[in-house]
């Protein structure tokens, strides 16, 4: 049986061995003459009268003389391109924040991260953006635990969380002092969660990709270039991969609460603290455990099929959690903005004669208490038709067309960047054109661009899906959003396979192109570029053609690097800021 195997084995190895061929002596055959007079071109394409002068040859000859296998893999550039330019990126790959609950969730988080950085980065640039907004948002409100809020409901951008605003639940939260607690502690517990993920091996990875890229750019500069080792160089995929670098980085700053379990137990202590105003006739606050399991602010735990990416919380799903996000953030506001203009006004919440407060307590606890009626009374709107904020409110939620725009444009701007710097260093690569290499760089972006479409647009098909009413807590569906539902459905699930499949496509590349499988008649012919009859294949690399590749290796490298510097400076710009009093 072992004999067999082995027979069978190398039976499938000898074709792959025979079609290997050596560009080198094809081309000291063709300038011997053994294969013609006709066909033999210089670096440029054009025809060469003397053959033995001949430094490429057509991709018709090419075919013919050194047959259409590619050149044999070699172990030793392999292992040194591998090494330099793409290992460090791999390695880097597991210092993005994971989480959920379960290794299947992380895994589908990885390989979307790595399928389409147009989604990491824009999943990025959204969760900061969407930090400065509601700080924003609640800056000239005057009311207690405001910051409070602010804290909690941007680091809970991670999860899924639903906002109760019957039985005065969501009234009593604000209002009521007794539920001062609740806030500092909430804030304190996810304080506990929000650990620094800065650590020596992230630190460690971090260095590695940048002191090898730059080594390894630098060595490229420098270095003895030949036609394989040309072919074989990673400079083009230490280029795509650059944009995991800022990826990385921007979540190390953040520090994003995706620990599920964590987030979920300092929710449920501070909920057993929660107070709700009494409905008799002293209006003494009431635990709220006394009165229902409903919570003003909770985090459910099953949402359905259409809204399961909500529910995961590794952050590079806040895409599909930032409309509804946007409009849980909008009701705590709004219940916060008619508190404090009351308060500002001097109104009591029972009605009474307004108790000025001290130094320390702006407003008097006294002022705060009431019963269930007036509580609820205390946060509902006022008629004030001259005022824009009185507007109806938006089911989408306010500025998330700004917040979508600029995240969508720094997000390709990051990933067009560095792949566009790769697609740069392949094009000009002799044969010129778009041929293997480039074209899987080009493939990989357009995948990356399309699978951020699908998510993004069944983010919005999700949210939309939740115009209709609800009765206890399901969805009496429309057939428009029944609709909507399936289609969101259908477009996350294609997505992300579309992700991963352009994942193991962009790691497949770069093996292909480090062990020499692109190093073939049809590749290096540029024969999709140019065409078969246009097409040559450049064999002889002078030193015109290397010292001609230095302006387009510098300018991808540049504009690889300047889009990461460029993104990181924007985000460092808009992170952290500063929270209400």
């Amino acid at each position: 049986m072992r004999s067999l195997a082995a027979a069978a084995y190398l039976c499938l190895l000898l074709p792959i061995v025979l079609a290997t061929v050596n560009f080198n002596t094809c081309l000291q055959q063709v300038r011997n003459g053994e294969w013609g007079l006709i066909g033999g071109t210089d670096n440029s394409g054009h025809p060469v009268s003397n053959i033995s002068t001949a430094t490429a040859i057509t991709y018709d000859l090419c075919l013919v003389a050194c047959g259409s296998g590619s050149e044999p893999f070699v172990w030793n550039i392999f292992s040194q391109q591998f090494s330099a330019w793409l290992l460090p990126y791999l390695a880097l790959v597991s210092q993005l924040p994971f989480g959920a609950q379960n290794r299947l969730d992380n895994l589908v988080s990885m390989l979307l991260t790595m399928g389409s950085p147009t989604l990491a980065a824009y999943s990025l640039v959204l969760t900061v953006l969407n930090g400065r907004w509601i700080a924003q948002r609640f800056a000239h409100l005057r009311y207690p635990n405001v910051g409070h809020a602010v804290n909690i409901l941007s680091s809970l951008q991670q999860s899924s969380f639903h906002v109760t605003t019957d039985e005065a639940l969501l009234a009593s939260l604000i209002i009521l002092p007794d539920n001062d607690e609740w806030w500092s502690e909430l804030v304190s517990w996810l304080d506990y969660v929000h650990t620094s993920t800065w650590s020596i091996s992230a630190v460690a990875s971090i260095l590695w990709v940048i002191i090898a890229y730059i080594f390894t750019v630098i060595d490229s500069f420098s270095g003895v270039v030949t036609s394989s080792t040309l072919n074989a160089n990673g400079q083009a995929v230490g280029s795509i991969f650059l944009w995991l670098l800022p990826i990385v980085v921007g979540w190390l700053q953040l520090s994003p609460l995706s620990d599920t379990a964590k987030v979920q137990q300092a929710m449920e202590r501070a909920n057993n603290i929660a107070h709700v105003a009494g409905d008799g006739k002293d209006g003494k606050p009431v635990p709220a455990s006394d009165v229902s399991t409903k919570r003003a602010i909770s985090l459910p735990k099953g949402t359905g099929e259409i809204h399961c990416d909500e529910q995961c919380t590794a952050p590079i799903y806040n895409y599909a959690r930032f409309l509804p996000w946007a409009l849980a953030v909008e009701t705590v506001y709004y219940a916060f903005r008619e508190a404090s203009e009351r308060a500002d006004s001097h109104q009591t919440v029972s009605g009474g004669a307004w108790i000025k407060g001290d130094r320390n307590d702006k407003i008097c606890a006294e002022n705060r208490r009431g019963s269930l009626t007036q509580v609820a009374a205390y946060v509902k709107p006022t008629f004030r038709p001259a005022m824009d904020h009185d507007k109806p409110r938006s089911r989408w939620g306010p500025g998330v067309v700004s917040r979508f725009l600029l995240a969508t444009i720094l997000a390709f701007c990051l990933t067009w960047g560095s792949i566009g710097a790769a697609i740069l260093v392949a094009f000009f690569t002799p044969t010129k054109g778009i041929a293997c290499r480039s074209g899987s760089y080009l493939l990989y972006g357009i995948m990356s661009t399309i699978v951020w479409m699908l998510l993004v647009t069944s983010s919005v098909l999700a949210h939309y899906s939740t115009f209709t009413v609800s009765f206890k807590g399901r969805y009496m569906h429309t057939k428009a959003t029944r609709t909507a539902g399936v289609l969101s459905i259908v477009c996350r699930r294609l997505g992300k396979i579309l992700a991963t499949i352009n994942a193991i496509w962009i790691v497949l590349v770069c093996l292909f192109q480090f062990g020499s499988f692109f190093d073939r008649c049809w590749c290096n012919s540029s024969v999709f570029y140019l065409g078969k009859r246009a097409a040559y294949n450049v064999i002889d690399v002078g030193l015109e053609d290397v010292a001609a590749l230095n302006e387009p290796w510098i300018a991808g490298v540049g504009l690889a690097s300047g889009c990461a510097v460029l993104f990181l400076v924007v985000v460092n710009l808009l992170i952290n800021p500063a929270l209400p009093d």
